[in-house]
């Protein structure tokens, strides 16, 4: 049964995840997921070496401005002294990602001199895909750079959504240009839905013509094949090139910008120079011998920085070099097959199902989510070194659902057996009280008196839950421990155990026994209570797992004490409204977020024995008169807070009605509890007091 509620809970768990994915609800996660794979296993590959950058950088700009007084946009005849150094350097090809759709401003012969450097080099040049100036929506006739093609494109785009790949509008360089080209390429690439550029499209299709992207252009002119094919991958030559169904390429980065080895613009254009007058260069062409070269812009007034997994402003052409690079090396990221994501998610959902359902300690519980949680950001971080896509949120999603469920489930069918083996535990009398009855046998009899008593209630904080946690021995244990503890203290002090209900304890002081100092021993014992409680906090956390505190309420007030019930089977217990008062201010504590609440009646019994704050004036349920109550907060002659302090003196303003002011000084005790309920009435009242202002606090809640 348990292993056939596990493969139901691991299919909806999966069913659910994949409907979130579906959503795209996941994909913030995920991209948050992918660049730590990238930024934690980008690595340089055997031929990034081979991909040279010359960057328009602001050093570039800033010494055309002081040395030759350029301004910008740069005349072309700059870029020719850029060829003309490759071409001696022996470079492969040199592709250029700068838009030359107008005609230079410095006149026919300057875009005249750049041609005339083209003619016999291998160049690239880019052409803008998308609505603008100058644009046409249909390849002009007159251009005469060479044409790529993909056999089987036709039947892929029958079988796909075409809409990414397809364009209509486009603007060319100016012709002369176009024309001087070896090939001309798109820079046409979009960011995910995050503004961050993950993937390139290595094609579009323009009037029924491809136009490859600057990367797979480099790779076609220096190879000098421009047949591809096509058939669920790209094929180019030996090449298998996984791309998706718009025709993009997940990238696979080699580390942050810079990783390609880039020059200045301006070191390489005065390196030609200094060539051509016999002078020595500043940097050696060797460099660039048999390498890609692509020339691109890095200055931040030129917006050509565009973020990506590894870096914030990573330049546009770098992401051209990483395209190439990819390809070089031929580790592209491919995609997963959904269905062996599915696969895997359900395979581990099922799994853990599976194991929490049998966990019976919380070791075993937690030793599930530990293992199970973390194994598809793993499983993506391995996939990733293997050059694979994985998504890591889709399969973490379908086995935390799984988990949760399982919780759940596990919560329904053995936490109710668990409650309901709670154990009541055995009663105990103040060993006063048994002396007294060795020798008074006559008092186990039915009845009462009227007496004033001071009135102990205490409970654990979160308790219903901690229980939940724990086996019935453990919680036996536990609580045998710590209702020792307490009752010790307050036995020790003569005190009377009413009752225990759970992990609440009911006691009294002054009866059997009349005690005069009745508030003094109860007091002492709620103080001794909650410091042995913070010495044995760590060792019940052992126990446990959690951290354990309790609230206690004291009241003096005017009670029937004795035995009540049958003839056969009777408690020495109280009966009357100062005890329910009592039992409310141990409540009363949840909201102000304290765990001593004791009422003025007990406060004024005790003298200067204590040191206190007063807490506030407030009505609880059930009852009509308002009752100030105070913090215990040590014995006297002990050190207070200094924060004790301010508190008090935020008080007497709130008392008083001044709110702005009260709420100035709370807002200075952000770790006091009470002292933020009091901010939050404060600014939510500040305008609303008026001259019947009584500072009560009416709680709404046992």
């Amino acid at each position: 049964m348990k292993l056939r509620s596990a493969l139901m809970t691991g299919l909806i768990a999966v069913l659910l995840a994949q409907l979130l994915q579906s959503s795209r609800l996941l994909d913030q996660w995920e991209y948050s997921t992918w660049s730590w794979r990238v930024k934690l296993l980008a690595q340089p590959s055997a031929h990034t070496q081979d991909i040279k950058i010359i960057l328009l950088d602001q050093a570039s700009l800033d010494w055309g401005a002081s040395v030759n007084g350029l301004s910008w946009p740069w005349p072309r005849e700059v870029y020719a002294p850029v060829i003309r150094f490759m071409q001696r350097a022996g470079a492969k090809i040199i592709a250029f990602d700068v838009l030359y759709t107008e005609a230079s401003i410095y006149g026919v012969d300057d875009d005249q001199v750049f041609a005339d450097a083209m003619a016999g080099n291998k160049v690239v040049l880019p052409v803008f895909l998308g609505e603008q100036a100058r644009q046409t929506t249909r390849w002009p006739d007159k251009l005469t750079p060479a044409s790529v093609r993909i056999e089987g494109l036709e039947h892929w785009q029958q079988q796909t959504d075409k809409g990414g790949v397809n364009k209509t509008h486009a603007t060319f360089p100016l012709q002369r240009l176009a024309n001087a080209a070896t090939l001309l390429a798109h820079v046409d690439e979009a960011p995910d839905a995050d503004g961050v550029f993950r993937r390139a499209s290595l094609f579009r299709v323009f009037d029924q013509k491809i136009i490859p992207s600057m990367g797979l252009a480099a790779l076609l002119l220096d190879r000098q094949d421009l047949a591809l094919s096509f058939d669920g991958a790209l094929h180019y030559q030996d090449t298998i090139i996984p791309i998706d169904n718009q025709g993009q390429l997940i990238l696979k980065f080699r580390g942050d910008s810079g990783t390609h080895q880039a020059f200045s613009a301006a070191a390489i254009i005065q390196s030609e120079l200094n060539l051509q007058a016999g002078e020595p260069s500043t940097i050696d062409p060797a460099l660039f011998k048999n390498k890609y070269v692509f020339f691109g812009f890095s200055a931040p007034g030129l917006k050509d920085l565009r973020p990506t997994p590894v870096s914030g402003d990573y330049p546009g052409v770098e992401v051209h070099a990483t395209v190439l690079d990819n390809l070089l090396a031929g580790d592209a990221i491919k995609t997963y097959p959904p269905w062996l994501a599915f696969a895997i998610a359900l395979i581990l959902a099922c799994s853990a199902s599976y194991l929490l359902v049998h966990s019976k300690r919380m070791l075993s519980l937690a030793l599930v989510f530990v293992v199970f949680t973390p194994l598809s950001l793993l499983i993506g971080f391995v996939a990733y070194w293997q050059s694979y896509d994985w998504p890591v949120l889709f399969v973490q999603a379908a086995v935390v659902l799984a988990l949760v469920n399982s919780v759940i489930l596990k919560y329904l069918t053995e936490g109710r057996e668990k409650r309901a083996i709670q154990t009541m535990f055995q009663r105990y009398l103040s060993k006063d009280y048994i002396e007294i009855l060795k020798k008074n046998p006559q008092l186990l009899r039915l009845g009462g008196e009227t007496r004033e008593l001071s009135i102990f209630f205490s409970d654990i904080q979160g308790f219903t839950t901690i229980s939940e946690k724990l086996t019935p021995e453990q919680l036996v244990h536990f609580l045998n421990s710590y209702l020792t503890d307490m009752t010790d203290i307050i036995t020790d002090e003569g005190g009377t155990l009413d009752k225990y209900e759970g992990d609440a304890i009911i006691a009294f002081t002054n009866a059997p026994l009349p005690q005069d100092d009745h508030a003094v021993r109860m007091c002492r014992s709620v103080l001794k209570c909650q410091r042995k409680l913070a010495e044995r906090r760590d060792a019940f956390f052992q126990q446990t797992g959690a951290w354990i505190y309790n609230r206690i309420g004291v009241h003096s007030g005017t009670v029937v004490v004795g035995n009540f019930g049958s003839k056969t089977r009777f408690n020495y217990t109280m009966l009357g409204d100062a005890a329910n008062l009592a039992a409310r201010l141990e409540g009363a504590n949840k909201f102000f977020g304290t765990y001593t609440m004791i009422s003025e009646a007990t406060k004024q019994q005790t003298g200067d024995a204590f040191l206190w704050r007063e807490t506030g004036t407030i009505r609880v349920v059930g009852r009509k008169t308002p009752v100030t109550v105070y913090e215990l907060l040590g014995f006297k002659g002990e050190q207070l807070p200094p924060a004790i302090q301010a508190f008090n003196q935020a008080q007497a303003l709130y008392k008083r009605g001044e709110l702005t002011a009260a709420a100035a000084v709370f807002a200075t005790l952000p770790n006091d509890p009470a002292a933020q309920v009091y901010l939050q009435r404060c600014l939510t009242e500040k305008d609303s007091v008026g001259p019947d202002w009584d500072g009560v606090w009416v709680l709404h809640e046992k």
